[in-house]
């Protein structure tokens, strides 16, 4: 069936692909005829003669921390297109839902860590709800290479065309494409709507924010969770704690730390209203917490084969966001008073050594996964452990050497490190900074953003959510209110801070805390039946209350708890809130 005629035929075409069997449409020869006309991208040549098509049966997940348990069956089709004028391949691949199950929805996925993609790991969470899920290469050669292998060209510099197809640009192209090929695969018209989602987390959210700003009349729903983005402070900002540590002389063993942040979270627990291993309102933590309070207590911890767990979402991240192998002995003290300073300074965030404040840190009971050392055997003492995010960002984004990590911060200071940054937001500012505030037209468009951050996620500061919301606020709405401007930008715009959430996942220190695992589901129903998440459903996976139901206060309100912990609703707390709002002084330009 060409897909010319589809077109033309209109309805009486869509009931005959719809009637046909997943055998009968996932052919080669059907996606060929589908492919969108030469000349519909400008710039783009696809090739007909790359695509592949299988078709799937009883493919089952069982769920986890994006999208629940489901079986389905799809198209698993790939292609590649090229640019004119450019001497490149893009991989792009798609799973293309059976014709009785599509519902006229697309679903774009992005990667983690310096991934564009994470494989097919995101495409179920599309495919349950109808909708064609596709992810991309970005052009650096599989699915399997990332930037920071290619972002260097043989000669020393930068590869551009590589930081724009990962900026914003790949994605954008492979949503393009994908759409105007379901629609003839799937015998649309013309003119019929397919309701246009993305969903990712961590470099995958900042993905997402550069659908928004880029993109913004292509997309109807996009979930941005936890992401990287202000990518210069980002990426640097993972160095802050080493050079804490190097700056203070003094590198604890992970015992210390950890004895610190359970501390933490055993006092900041209740201040919520209800006893329950989870800390919902950091921002009353950092009111009422002392980090002085753990002085001299005792920790004690067995030997261990590997580094304490971190936090990961997508394909090869880094150390801060996975178990790194570092052998340690029992460890036994107490926490002093060097730890003590040492927490605090990376909680008080970033200044320059004039005072100027450069950029936040964690939340308090987020663990202290960048201030992990590595025990020496030999010496008997616990060393530096840069870094590798931060080290490889600075030593290929911003020297340009070849290198995968910095050998040592020998001469680095907070200073340097906010000279980094400003070197970095030069370079990158309007492709992987992703901070442009100025949404309009996605929201002319009549888009919606369910935006969500774990509040102890211990490699991207849940405060750097807040503050581009509050970026957003202000600059689109500059005439109004603090509440006025919330309450109008929460028709299209809602902030979840999940409770006790980590990095894009429930937090093994406080698994009693709930996750949304049905964002889609709940984005589906806000964009095409107007449903407002005035919460956001969500799910305890794990501890005391697994399988129950949660709801998570959309930003600024706040969870208090009450009648004994069993009664929870979402207050206007102006103390709290004011936690969350800071001043960059040490930039000369705004810094959204």
């Amino acid at each position: 069936m060409h897909s010319n005629k589809c077109l033309a035929a209109g309805a009486a075409c869509a009931a005959a692909v719809q009637a046909a069997s997943l055998a009968d449409v996932c052919t080669v020869e059907h996606v060929q005829a589908s492919l969108p006309a030469t000349g519909t991208f400008l710039g783009l040549t696809l090739d007909a003669s790359s695509i592949t098509a299988n078709p799937v049966y009883n493919a089952s997940t069982t769920g986890g921390d994006f999208f629940p348990a489901a079986t389905y069956d799809y198209c698993n089709l790939t292609l590649s297109y090229s640019h004119d004028g450019r001497d490149d391949i893009t991989h792009i691949q798609y799973w293309f839902p059976a014709p009785e199950k599509f519902e006229k929805r697309y679903l774009a996925t992005g990667g983690g860590g310096y991934a564009i993609n994470s494989g097919s790991q995101s495409f179920p969470g599309g495919v349950q709800y109808g909708a064609v899920a596709g992810s991309t290469d970005g052009g650096f050669g599989s699915f399997g290479t990332n930037l920071d292998a290619v972002v260097l060209k043989a000669n020393g510099s930068i590869n551009w065309d590589a930081i724009h197809m990962f900026g914003y640009q790949a994605i954008g192209e492979m949503t393009q494409i994908g759409k105007a090929t379901a629609k003839s695969f799937y015998g649309m018209s013309a003119n019929e709507k397919i309701y246009t989602y993305y969903q990712g987390c961590s470099e995958g959210g900042r993905e997402g924010w550069s659908q928004v700003q880029r993109y913004g009349d292509e997309y109807d729903g996009v979930i941005p969770g936890a992401p990287a983005i202000r990518y210069a402070q980002q990426q640097v900002q993972h160095l802050y704690s080493n050079v804490v540590e190097k700056t203070l002389d003094y590198y604890p063993s992970a015992c210390e730390l950890d004895k610190i942040v359970n501390e933490t979270i055993a006092f900041c627990d209740p201040l919520d209203g209800r006893t329950d291993g989870v800390v919902s309102r950091t921002d009353l933590c950092k009111l009422k917490f002392d980090v002085k309070s753990t002085l001299g207590l005792p920790f004690s911890c067995a030997a261990t084969s590997q580094s304490s767990l971190g936090f990961s979402f997508g394909r090869k991240a880094k150390r801060q966001m996975v178990p790194a192998e570092s052998p340690t002995p029992a460890t036994n003290g107490t926490v002093s008073s060097e730890a003590i300073e040492l927490v605090q300074t990376i909680m008080n965030g970033l200044y320059t050594t004039d005072g100027k404040f450069a950029y936040f840190s964690y939340q308090p009971s987020a663990a202290f996964e960048d201030a992990k050392t590595t025990y020496n055997n030999e010496t008997d003492t616990y060393e530096l452990n840069i870094a590798s995010t931060g080290g490889e960002f600075v030593t290929k984004f911003i020297q340009t050497l070849d290198e995968s990590n910095l050998p040592s911060l020998s001469n680095v200071t907070y200073d340097t490190l906010v000279a980094w940054m400003k070197s970095a937001m030069l370079a990158y500012g309007d492709t992987l900074q992703t901070t442009l505030p100025d949404l309009s037209t996605f929201h002319s468009h009549g888009g919606k953003i369910l935006a969500y951050h774990g509040e102890s996620d211990n490699s991207i500061p849940a405060a750097s959510s807040v503050h581009y919301h509050e970026s957003v606020r202000s600059v689109m709405y500059p005439n109004l209110t603090f509440n006025s401007s919330t309450t109008a930008m929460g028709e299209w715009y809602r902030l979840f801070l999940v409770p006790g959430a980590a990095h894009c996942s429930i937090n093994t220190l406080q698994p009693n805390g709930p996750f949304p695992t049905t964002n889609l589901e709940v984005l589906i129903k806000w964009v095409e039946e107007g449903v407002v998440p005035t919460t956001l459903k969500a799910t305890y996976e794990k501890g005391i209350y697994e399988g129950q139901d949660a709801e998570i206060c959309a930003w600024p309100l706040r969870p208090i708890w009450a009648n004994s912990g069993t009664e929870m609703s979402c207050e206007y707390d102006q103390a709290s809130i004011d936690t969350w709002m800071y001043k960059f002084d040490a930039y000369e330009l705004p810094l959204y």
